[in-house]
C-alpha cells in the first residue's frame, strides 16, 4: 500500500477556486490509479473524480467545474476546484489503488471498495 495526504483544503467564497493534493509516500504512484471522494455532514461518501493512467473520471455534479491531474514525478494527484458552490462543502479524501486489469472504467473508479489506501481527509467549506 501507499501512503497518502491531502493538503489545500479551506474556506472560500461561492464561486471561488482551490486546489487540492494529494502526496504520496512509501511507493512509486505512477501505477497507481487515484479517486477523490467527498463527504459531507450526515451524507454518505461520494465519488468526485478519478483518474488511471492519463484517463479521467469525474462525476456529474463536478464535471467542467473540476480537474484532476496528476504529477508522477512528484508523486502528487491534485484536484483543481473552480466555480465553487455551498454544496461541495464536505470532507474531501483522495485514495489509491494499484493498476489492474479491468479497471479503466466510470463504474470501476467511482467506487470506493476498489480503493485500498486513503489519506485523512482535508476539509472544504465553501461559503454562500
Amino acid at each position: 500500500q501507499v501512503q497518502l495526504v491531502e493538503s489545500g483544503g479551506g474556506l472560500v467564497q461561492a464561486g471561488g477556486s482551490l486546489r487540492l493534493s494529494c502526496a504520496a509516500s512509501g511507493r512509486s504512484f505512477s501505477a497507481y490509479n487515484v479517486g477523490w471522494f467527498r463527504q459531507a455532514p450526515g451524507k454518505e461518501r461520494e465519488f468526485v473524480a478519478a483518474i488511471r493512467l492519463s484517463a479521467t473520471y469525474y462525476a456529474g455534479s463536478v464535471r467542467g467545474r473540476f480537474t484532476i491531474s496528476r504529477d508522477n514525478a512528484k508523486n502528487t494527484v491534485y484536484l483543481q476546484m473552480n466555480s465553487l458552490k455551498p454544496e461541495d462543502t464536505a470532507v474531501y479524501y483522495c485514495a489509491a489503488a494499484i493498476d489492474s486489469v479491468g479497471s479503466g472504467s466510470y463504474s470501476y473508479t467511482s467506487q470506493s471498495r476498489n480503493y485500498n489506501s486513503w489519506g485523512q481527509g482535508t476539509q472544504v467549506t465553501v461559503s454562500s
